[in-house]
């Protein structure tokens, strides 16, 4: 696959049944879990630095992750690393950050270097997470700056693995054909 592209020797992994549309892009060191989805016109640059994706994660139309390279300014750099059942929309930039499991970033989201989204939390579309800031588990946030907005209801608790589910299942109905 021509989409699916080394870097310095390192060709990126993939877990069982995981899916890459034909016109996104994965380069370098970046490994997935299993039951991943990667949609139309992403960016996966694991070039400089390591990229790590949980299992049952999709990755939708037009976003962006990259990593932040180590230097002088920033010794170790920051990797990107994703938990398990999170779900990231359409066109969201994530950039060096740690993102827990079952997390939903929103359409538009930007989520600097450093920066920490526990788990459990719902960013809202068009939020930004400014560099080093960390969202606490449980909650809302929205703005840009991001900020906390309320503790989320048992129904929102619950639909961070439905909708990784119902991605697994589109994502094999592409796989099929």
């Amino acid at each position: 696959m021509t989409n699916v592209r080394s870097h310095k020797g390192i060709t990126p992994t993939f877990g069982e049944r995981a899916w890459v549309d034909q016109t996104a892009v994965v380069i370098g060191d970046v490994v997935t879990g299993d039951d991943v989805s990667v949609w139309p016109l992403t960016v996966i640059r694991g070039d400089m630095h390591r990229i790590r994706i949980g299992h049952r994660c999709s990755i939708q139309d037009g976003s962006v992750l990259h990593i932040t390279h180590a230097s002088t300014y920033n010794p170790g750099g920051y990797p990107l690393t994703l938990g398990d059942d999170v779900t990231v929309g359409h066109k969201a930039l994530l950039h060096g950050c740690t993102i827990g499991s079952r997390v939903l970033v929103g359409m538009g989201c930007v989520v600097m270097d450093g920066a920490v989204i526990e788990d459990e939390v719902i960013l809202g579309a068009g939020s930004l997470v400014p560099p080093g800031k960390r969202l606490e588990s449980g909650h809302l946030y929205v703005g840009s700056p991001a900020r906390q907005v309320r503790a989320l209801s048992d129904e929102e608790r619950g639909f961070f693995t439905y909708t990784a589910a119902n991605y697994v299942r589109l994502k094999d109905e592409y796989r099929a054909g």
